[in-house]
């Protein structure tokens, strides 16, 4: 059976970020390993820079030790109390383990100013250590429990080679990538969502990752007015050999509140593909019949191929009851009118105590897991239809970890248009038999 950590999310989270944004591994534990410092110090010693947690009835107290524990040897000590979600340290200096944990009876004293005494279930302090810790006037704490961590780098050497493993084989995939039946020469994605969502954003992250630098093609606002008000069709052309990209995205003016915003009849000739790239939106009216910019009989590579709804991560909780029925409403017609749709989860990275670790082991953080949840809640979308990415805004230097991220959402979008091609009537238009048709001649 694995052993576990007492800790929270929430403190195991404010004790990583605070001693330099490490990942924990659990060595030890009392209630496990048995209260024995001998026991401690040969499960903790040489094993690099470790954080010990003592769990008393009305604290939270440890040491951090910045080198590795070993016989005899001090090590500089920096000791912490964790009150709810603060955290405050005193400098110890150095100490031997064997002090710091009273191995071989080695007594309390005055100049030590703090000491484990894990046979007797107790830590000792002095009262300046108390004060300056900012707890109350006592200077002996039981232990309930007591727990050694390793303190590892969040992204060592094996995950940063995993990570860019992972995004060469994603670009690949993509560039490589051809529509189902090789219906249309490029999937036409659509960007849809609140204004200030971050739906230009996730196009230049695109493009920056494709290009191999950050670039800013489209415009972005820097509040939550958002800046598109055209109607825009986005090619890419990979910067590995100049040839266009097989997806278009296609930005729009953002979802309003009440009435203002992109106005829902616009919304569907955008998905029917009536509307020509650069078109000027009227919040007011939508797009009429014999408008210089209107497509009176689109064919299947003018029409969107997949939606993605895109939410700012920190935005959904506070989502008024209006957005939540235009949402609701606009996936209910898009169900009826058979296009698919996937959510994307922006500004990830804005979230509180969330590190680029977590963004690699995105099903393993706990904030990011009930924003998803919440977006099933409200919004109902499926936990498998929903991406979360963290867009470049002011780097000047691509990220593996993003890359990744922004790539990965990419092919769920690119999937779910195969989905729509796929599902397709035979009759319509006729393209759908006839390719088919000469594909399968192809292979025959």
């Amino acid at each position: 059976m694995a052993v576990t950590t007492r800790l929270t999310w929430l403190h195991e989270k404010i004790l990583q970020n605070h001693f330099g944004g490490k990942r924990f591994s659990l060595l030890y534990k009392g209630s496990v390993h048995g209260f024995y410092s001998g026991d401690l110090l040969d499960r903790c010693c040489n094993q690099g820079p470790t954080v010990t947690v003592i769990y008393g009835e009305h604290h939270i107290i440890g040491a951090y030790a910045e080198e590795s524990y070993q016989e005899r040897k001090s090590a500089s000590i920096i000791l912490f109390a964790l009150q709810e979600t603060k955290i405050s340290e005193w400098k110890l200096g150095l100490c031997t383990p064997e002090r710091l944990f009273c191995y071989d009876n080695i007594q309390y004293n005055s100049t030590t100013n703090f000491q484990i005494e894990l046979g007797n279930r107790k830590v000792i302090m002095g009262s300046k250590t108390t004060e300056d810790l900012g707890l109350v006037q006592n200077c002996t704490i039981s232990i309930q429990d007591c727990e050694v961590f390793r303190c590892e780098d969040l992204l060592d050497e094996r995950k940063i080679k995993g990570v860019t493993e992972l995004r060469k084989s994603l670009l690949s995939a993509l560039r490589t990538y051809e529509p189902y039946g090789s219906l249309v020469p490029q999937i036409r994605i659509l960007l849809l969502g609140p204004v200030g969502a971050g739906k230009s954003s996730f196009f230049n992250s695109v493009r920056s990752v494709f290009q191999g630098h950050v670039t800013h093609q489209a415009l972005v606002g820097t509040n939550r007015t958002g800046i598109s008000e055209r109607y825009r069709t986005y090619s890419i052309r990979d910067g590995k050999d100049g040839k266009y990209l097989p997806f278009i995205l296609c930005d729009s003016l953002g979802l309003g509140e009440k009435e203002d915003g992109l106005c829902r009849d616009d919304i569907f000739y955008i998905l029917n593909g009536n509307i020509r790239d650069r078109y000027q939106f009227n919040p007011m009216e939508s797009i009429k019949l014999g408008h210089r910019d209107y497509i009176d009989s689109p064919s299947l590579k003018d029409r969107i191929h997949c939606v993605a709804f895109v939410f700012d991560t920190n935005s959904v909780e506070h989502f008024s009851s209006q957005m939540i029925v235009k949402i609701k409403r606009l996936r209910r017609e898009l169900i009826n009118a058979g296009v698919v749709h996937v959510a994307l989860l922006t500004h990830v990275d804005n979230m509180d105590l969330i590190t680029k670790g977590d963004l690699i082991e995105i099903d393993r953080c706990v904030p990011l897991r009930s924003k998803l949840e919440e977006v099933q809640r409200k919004l109902g979308f499926a936990l498998s239809d929903v991406s979360v990415v963290s867009n470049y805004s002011s780097e000047w230097e691509l990220d593996p970890v993003k890359d990744v991220l922004i790539l990965s959402a990419l092919r769920r979008m690119l999937w779910a248009a195969d989905d729509f091609l796929e599902d397709l009537p035979l009759e319509e238009e006729g393209i759908k038999e006839r390719t088919l048709s000469s594909v399968h001649k192809e292979e025959n």
